[in-house]
């Protein structure tokens, strides 16, 4: 089953959505508060949060920076070095959507250092435009149409698809089926929208007189899953065919991470207390054993993105493995696991990305409990003692035993979780 989702836009919307952009009107779309409290938002988004700003009031007063920070944070972690094959920068373009929208061609296949998609600032003054007027575009479509999808929610689906699933679909957000996509497609594409709905409220100004508001729910149809029943990527439905989440090993509560509008599934996991135990449990994904602490941080895991075996967000993992080439590694020693956000081999990109790093970000933010000794993931290394430096965590080298071009010796195609015990 075909699994890839077209990164951004693969084509002018002039030719999808039959608009001509720069005659699109502005003015005439009901935004969301674009409140962004400070104390919430990454780092880097503080830092261009006034440059986001100005671009959307003097351009665009319809598209809140809000939802700018929230879009960024869902595509590259405000990582403006963020790369993956054929992509780049905060907003993970490729070089026919970026040239599209008025950048300079990079220098290969994938941008390297130098290029302005790279550049924060550049990219920025490049994208928000075209956000805008891809939202303009759709909201258009979606009046000419009568279709009840959000605009903003349209936008994110044009980014993340095509804007041919949002005309090719009966709401504009494209369902197993429509306008060329099948269920993974449609999974990603619904998982997508749910982590900038997320996002957006984690990190809006929230008082007596304001609120966190989003797009109402996505409208349903009869082959539309709820929220609470998403068709299990790379099977068909039924949902009984999932992976069954694991049985829980210690006895704390849990609880939803920090703010209710966390995307589903995000839980906090429970703490491993069961101290040394030695490579001696039964490695779930088929090697010849791991230790207490990696089976429960597997286990944990699984728990909060929804299995680990043809997940939704997780399409395999393996923990133990000889690494005849790298002995040392933590994986002979039942240490480590690698979660494949993607097919092995491949770079991730688009939705498969995003929900990546919602997997990175969740289990360093966990990593005390779980007892986390490093996170490897698109070519960037965290661990505890690390301070971020250009990005999340800091470049990783391959130690000179990986290739860090490669998409796997880079952890391109996967998030690389080495334990503590």
């Amino acid at each position: 089953m075909s699994v890839h989702v077209p990164k951004v836009l693969r084509g002018p919307l002039l030719a999808v959505l039959g608009l001509t952009l720069g005659l699109v009107p502005g003015g005439d779309v009901t935004a969301p508060s674009s409140g962004v409290d400070t104390a919430r938002i990454p780092a880097d988004a503080r830092r261009y949060l006034p440059l986001v700003t100005d671009l959307t009031a003097r351009q665009c007063p319809e598209l809140p920076p809000l939802w700018v920070v929230a879009q960024v944070e869902a595509e590259s972690g405000w990582d403006p070095a963020a790369t993956g094959d054929g992509v780049g920068g905060l907003l993970q373009f490729d070089q026919l959507t970026w040239m599209a929208a008025g950048g300079a061609p990079w220098s290969a296949r994938t941008p390297q250092r130098g290029d302005p998609v790279l550049d924060p600032r550049a990219h920025l003054r490049i994208a928000v435009p075209w956000l805008c007027s891809t939202l303009r575009a759709v909201t258009g479509h979606l009046s000419d149409t009568g279709k009840p999808t959000a605009a903003l929610d349209a936008m994110l689906v044009c980014h993340v698809a095509g804007c041919s699933r949002v005309a090719g679909s009966a709401s504009g957000v494209p369902q197993a089926g429509e306008a060329g996509c099948d269920e993974r497609c449609a999974a990603l594409v619904a998982r997508f929208v749910d982590a900038v709905h997320g996002l957006v409220r984690r990190y809006a100004v929230v008082g007596p007189e304001t609120t966190a508001e989003v797009p109402s729910p996505r409208p349903s149809s009869g082959a539309q899953p709820s929220a609470g029943a998403r068709p299990s990527v790379g099977r068909p439905t039924p949902s009984s065919s999932r992976s069954p989440r694991p049985t829980p090993t210690t006895g704390v509560p849990r609880t939803r991470g920090p703010g209710t509008g966390a995307p589903a599934g995000l839980l906090d996991p429970r703490a491993w207390t069961g101290g040394a135990t030695g490579c001696s449990l039964p490695d779930p994904t088929g090697g010849r054993c791991v230790t207490g602490a990696t089976r429960h941080g597997l286990d944990e895991v699984s728990a909060a993105f929804d299995g680990w075996q043809d997940g939704p967000v997780i399409r395999s993992a393996g923990c133990w493995d000889r690494h005849a080439w790298n002995p040392r590694s933590d994986h002979p020693q039942g240490r480590a696991c690698d979660l494949f956000a993607t097919r092995p081999g491949r770079f991730a990109g688009g939705a498969e990305l995003a929900e990546g790093w919602r997997v990175a970000r969740w289990v360093r933010g966990h990593a005390e409990p779980l007892q986390v000794k490093y996170v490897i993931w698109q070519g960037r290394y965290w661990d505890p003692r690390v301070a971020d430096q250009d990005g999340w965590g800091r470049r990783y080298s391959g130690a000179g035993v990986y290739d860090v071009r490669d998409a796997t010796g880079g952890h391109y195609d996967h998030v690389h979780i080495s334990f503590r015990e």
